[in-house]
Parts: structure tokens; sequence; C-alpha cells
């Protein structure tokens, strides 16, 4: 489907144009941008920025199914939404001023500039959009691997107002129905941890660590991997202790692994939201950004660092900032039941099945370095993860 784009971007660049290729298409009266490679494709909604659909083409499942059903054909979050000028609430004064939760990144229509195009082995796209009320310019190059289930984003944001300012940056992937379901299996490197929701002064006490959470009411200890009755607590925050993150969230009876990787540098909080209805999994929020608190501005202001990390960023008048990460599908055999590590090592991604190695401590350390190979892993050859 829509491989008539990767051809015409491939016949223009024959012509020496290729950077000119701009494509777009309508999906249930939504104007969208489909990246189709052999392997998987990529489908971008354009009113809110939300990549909406990451799928092999081989499996119909879309892990990134959230979010389509409370549309209307306005802007809207969906699947993978950006959280930018902020993450969670706003206050009463910014709401009456018209700025949502999450920010507006979502909540307005993005740009196609160039793309896609086939570009060495990769179909590459370009977008941006206007934040008003945030007075920001968010840039985004998204580059789809030709023949892998393998994607990298670059997000460039530049202030565009005449002062510095506090803000957040917050990637919200969201898995749901019928990828999610109560067998589905949440995997990071995460560590020390809290419950966002805990009272304020001090809402990291008590203290957690992945994937253990405590119920608000009982203190009753969770595990954050699963989701199989009520979703309390509906949000935990947790911290990395290594130079590169990851996540991945499999569904054995779907045969599908979906993960992300990213530098804890540039995101250094997990945010684990989950949504039940009915006993059942409606929604799971694999959020990693510059915050783990879901609070107002004022309040992250007062309450400054948790873990002596911070809870927001400064960008000054003009300054422009850039992040990345990448992400990834695997299909995995019936009997998998989670992911124990995951790396890059010699032009490969790993993503190692749980029970494959008994050091544990090294499938926490490691994702860009040495890895021996063991014979169940999952393997992808990819140069790097990043755009250079």
């Amino acid at each position: 489907m829509m491989r008539v784009f990767l051809l015409m971007a491939a016949f223009m660049a024959a012509l020496g144009s290729a950077n000119l290729v701009v494509a777009e298409t309508t999906v249930k009266g939504r104007p969208v941008l489909i990246l189709d490679g052999e392997r998987a494709q990529l489908v971008i909604d354009l009113k809110g920025g939300s990549i909406a659909s990451f799928h092999l083409n081989s499996h119909g499942v879309n892990p990134l199914e959230w979010g389509r059903e409370r549309a209307d054909l306005g802007p809207s979050a969906m699947g993978h939404f950006l959280c930018l000028d902020r993450w969670a609430s706003v206050s009463q004064a910014e709401a009456a001023n018209g700025m949502p939760g999450h920010g507006e990144a979502s909540a307005v229509e993005w740009r196609v500039l160039r793309g896609p195009e086939s570009r060495d082995g990769f179909i590459e796209a370009e977008m941006t959009a206007s934040l008003p009320l945030a007075g920001f310019e968010v840039r985004r190059l998204i580059r789809l691997a030709v023949d892998r289930a393998f994607f990298a984003v670059r997000e460039e944001v530049e202030n565009t107002g005449k002062l510095g300012r506090i803000y957040n940056m917050v990637q919200h992937p969201t898995i749901g129905p019928p990828f999610l379901d109560e067998t589905t299996v949440v995997d990071a490197n995460a560590r020390k941890g809290y419950m966002a929701y805990s009272p304020m002064p001090n809402p990291e006490k008590p203290t957690v660590f992945w994937p253990e959470a405590r119920k608000l009411a009982s203190g009753e200890e969770v595990d954050m991997r699963y989701l199989k009755d009520d979703d309390d607590p509906t949000n935990a925050g947790y911290s990395f202790d290594t130079e590169y993150a990851w996540i991945t969230a499999s569904t054995a009876n779907k045969g599908l692994l979906i993960g992300y990787i990213w530098k804890t540098a540039e995101y250094p909080w997990l945010n684990i939201w989950r949504s039940s209805k009915e006993g059942k999994p409606i929604a799971r929020g694999l959020e990693f950004g510059t915050t783990s608190l879901p609070l107002t501005p004022e309040a992250l202001v007062a309450k400054g660092k948790i873990f002596d990390i911070p809870l927001f960023e400064f960008i000054d008048a003009g300054q422009t900032i850039a992040k990345d990460y990448a992400a990834f599908l695997f299909e995995v055999p019936s009997g998998y039941e989670g992911t124990e590590q995951v790396a890059h090592d010699d032009g490969r991604l790993i993503v190692r099945p749980r029970g494959t190695r008994s050091d544990r401590g090294r499938a926490l350390d490691a994702v860009d370095g040495d890895i021996d190979r063991a014979d169940a892993d999952l393997v992808m050859e990819i140069s790097g993860l990043f755009i250079d």
C-alpha cells in the first residue's frame, strides 16, 4: 500500500530533484504522511503530528493503535505523540488562555517540508509545526529503514520568543488493543522510581525500583511490567543510571514486540501510564522525557528535582535544542516472556529475551557496547541508532 510514494521519490531522485518531493494522502478523513518500506510502514497524522501507526507489512497489528476513536477531524493526540512545551498539567490561567494539557504540539497542524524520499537505505521525511502560545517552532526529521522495521527521529525545538523560559518535552508512545492485552509485558532498563501522584512535597517517598510500584492507598506492591486488573498506580516515574535507555512492550500471542531507545542525557525520565476499564487494559503509556512529575509549572519549579534529576529544562531566547530517539519492531515466538536486554553492538540491534543469561546486572547496564551473542537473540542489522 502506498508504495507509489517510494517509487515517486526514486523517480524524482533520478531527475536530481528528490528534495522537492512532498507526498500526502488522507486516511479516514485525516491528512497523513506515509513512509512505506519493504518491511514496515509508518503513518504520521498531520493534524497533531502523531505517529499513528508503525506496523510490519506482514503483520497487520499496529501497537500504537490508540486515540483515533476519540479524534474528530481536528488536531488530536493519538498513538505516539509529542508533549511540548509541557507534560500533563496547566495552571488555571494557562488553561483560560487556551493552553492544552501536554502542550500544543499535538493540538496544531504539522506541515510537510520534504519527502518521503529514498536516501542511503532509508525513507526520509521532514515536517514542522508552530506552537504560538509557547513561542516554539519544532522541526522533525524522520527516517524509516527501507528493509528493516526501524525508524529514527530527530526533533529540533527553537524558542522564537525574546525571553528564555523553562519547558518540558516528553515522547508519549501509547499502546492499545488489540496489541495490548492482559498478557502484554513491558520491560525497561529503568532503576529508581516513585508513584507520580503521591502527595507533595515529597512524592518520591516511598522510593521504588523498576519494575516495582506501590498502590497509593494500600501500599500493596505492583509489578509494572503487567496490567491485568486495576490500574493503580496509574502513573509512575523512573530514572536511569546508564548512558542509554530502552523500553519494550511484547505480546507473545500476537507475535510482536515494539521498542524504543534514547539517550538518558536528553530524556532522563521514564513515565509508565496505565489505564484499564472493567478489568481490561485499554492503554499503556511508554513515555520518556525531561520530566516525571505531572503537575503545573509552579509545582515543578517548587520541587525542582527528584533523585537529584531536574524536572524541567531551560531554553534561552533564540536557542535551538535537538533530541533523538529510535524505535523498532520484532516478531517474537509464542513463548516470549519479555526482554532482558537491548543493545547496539557492531552494527547490530540486539534484543535479548528474558532467561537467556543469568547476569542481570549486565542486562541493566549494556545498551551500547560489546555483547556476547545468544541463539535466542532477536537481531537487526542497523549501522547507527540515531540520526547523525
